[in-house]
Parts: structure tokens; C-alpha cells; sequence
């Protein structure tokens, strides 16, 4: 059961993690899922003309971050505890970044979803990561 709407969601990630912005803006919401789009930059580009792995990394937690919340509410201190990526093809430098994250499982403590990252306007995803949230106990 989604617990959070859009603009809910926008207006928390803006009061509790402004710094998210780096790492992509929200595109889309639903029900244990949701959608970031990074607008590449020079900033995100490594040596080789590639998005570099922290950049797809931050943008792939930041994407889950959401869907896990979409569920769960405005929980703040939930966090990752283990983020797995795998690179599978390089991304366009001249695109921007899309990720779509899935809740696979919502637990009391525990959240586990994955995630993929692909260019604006290609369908094979760039990279495919799972991570895992901590989700600490209701005061």
C-alpha cells in the first residue's frame, strides 16, 4: 500500500536530504517503486568520456531510497546496509541517467529491492544493482 504521494515524497527529500539533488530528481512514484533521472554532466564523467560508478551508484540508492519510502512513510534514518551494482555496458555520456527501483521485499526491519539504470532513450539498462535498507524501529 503506497503511503506516500509524488509530492510528498519530493517535499521530504528536499527537507531531509536536500544533498540528493546530486544524485538525481525524482521522476515518478508508485507503489513500492520509483523512477530518478540524473541529467549528466562533465561532474559525473570519469577519464574515457563514461558516467563513473559513484555517480550510478548514488543515483541507483537514492531511487530505492524512494520506493522503499513510498511504502514505509517518512522515515528518515532508514539506510542502506549492503548495495551491490554491476556495470553491464556503458552509459551515453550526452543522456540522462534513468533509474527504476522495485521493493522486492518490505519487512519490520528490513527492506530488499533492485534497481535499473539505463540512458534516456536506450532500453538495455546500464546497471543492475540490489540493495537492502535498515529500517529502524518505530519510537
Amino acid at each position: 500500500m503506497q503511503v506516500m504521494t509524488f509530492e510528498e515524497m519530493q517535499r521530504f527529500l528536499q527537507d531531509h536530504f536536500p544533498q540528493g539533488d546530486q544524485y538525481g530528481q525524482l521522476d515518478r512514484l508508485g507503489d513500492g517503486w520509483a523512477e530518478l533521472r540524473l541529467a549528466v554532466g562533465d561532474d559525473h564523467l570519469r577519464p574515457g568520456g563514461t558516467v563513473s560508478g559513484p555517480t550510478m551508484m548514488g543515483l541507483a540508492d537514492v531511487a530505492l531510497y524512494a520506493a522503499l519510502l513510498s511504502r514505509i512513510g517518512p522515515v528518515a534514518l532508514a539506510v542502506t546496509i549492503n548495495l551491490n551494482i554491476n556495470f553491464l555496458r556503458k552509459p551515453r555520456p550526452d543522456a540522462d541517467l534513468i533509474a527504476r527501483a522495485e521493493m522486492l521485499k518490505v519487512g519490520k526491519r528490513l527492506g530488499v529491492g533492485e534497481v535499473y539504470v539505463r540512458s534516456a532513450g536506450d532500453d538495455d539498462p546500464v546497471a543492475h544493482a540490489t540493495i537492502t535498507y535498515s529500517i529502524p524501529e518505530a519510537r
